[in-house]
């Protein structure tokens, strides 16, 4: 089984053996992410393959030599957020995915970063020996050494089994977000949902996951700008939205950590200026 991804504009790309063997087209033409931080300013297959290749050459992705050093990519990434809160004790443990194991529940803020720092939308991995290696020395739990499934709900049961009660979990399903609150009602814990991946989310889709979510990031998606009502909302061009208390702390939690200028205002969210946003907006 090839490792797939989506990344740069929801663009589907096939890596097998640190090669990339396939690349679909994507969604969006323009983000303002990586028009600010690799220069790119239309997003397009080519560009796409290029920008897999640079995280393959970068920390290893999909191969044996995945590195877990990268500090941090964006000031309020959903890997950021969730390295700071452990760092500072708020939560004791994430559920969230990394290519080569699956899904990984651990309590080293490093470990999460290291992970997240370079990922976007993984879709399916398959087990690298070295990498679940590399996790299980650093502190994480993988749930599915055998086939490296992607399964937060076994990644959540599991965080219950070790004892952990304040843990965030990353979610790209509306469904799984559901079944994730149960089993918040049904052990008692204090589970943080945060919601990524959502370009090209259905309204209805985007409207039922909204409620069990504590934080979203907007991505490219229309539909998430439409429904939001946001807490907290950090960043204008691909923001990040606090929509509960709990997702409120995390966020300026994370904020503290940041040392570049901050402006914190009262103000109508969310803010999204035209010019800002990706483009198109699925």
């Amino acid at each position: 089984m090839p490792h797939v991804m989506e990344l740069f504009g929801k663009t589907r790309v096939v890596v097998k053996d640190g090669e990339v063997v396939e690349v679909g087209e994507p969604v969006a033409e323009w983000c303002p992410v990586f028009s600010k931080v690799a220069g790119v300013s239309k997003l397009t297959a080519e560009e796409a393959k290029k920008n897999m290749e640079y995280r393959i050459r970068e920390i290893g992705m999909f191969t044996p030599q995945r590195r877990f050093d990268h500090g941090v990519f964006v000031n309020f990434g959903a890997s950021e957020i969730m390295m700071t809160a452990l760092r500072c004790g708020l939560i004791d443990c994430t559920v969230t995915v990394c290519d080569g194991a699956g899904t990984v529940v651990t309590d080293n803020p490093v470990l999460v970063q290291g992970m997240g720092a370079l990922m976007s939308g993984l879709v399916e991995t398959e087990p690298i020996p070295e990498v679940i290696s590399k996790i299980e020395a650093m502190g994480g739990v993988v749930i599915d050494k055998e086939t490296a499934s992607i399964d937060q709900i076994s990644g959540l049961m599991k965080a219950c089994e070790l004892g952990y009660r304040d843990i965030v979990v990353s979610v790209v399903s509306p469904i799984d977000a559901g079944k994730l609150r149960d089993i918040e009602k049904e052990h008692g814990i204090n589970l943080v949902l945060i919601g990524a991946h959502l370009t090209g989310i259905k309204e209805n889709e985007a409207a039922g996951i909204m409620g069990l979510l504590d934080i979203v990031t907007g991505c490219a998606s229309r539909t998430v700008r439409d429904v939001v009502k946001p807490l907290v909302q950090a960043g204008t061009s691909v923001p990040m939205f606090a929509l509960t208390q709990k997702g409120k702390e995390l966020l300026l939690e994370r904020a503290k950590e940041i040392e570049a200028q901050l402006l914190v205002n009262t103000t109508k969210l969310p803010v999204l200026p035209e010019h800002k946003q990706p483009k198109p907006l699925g």
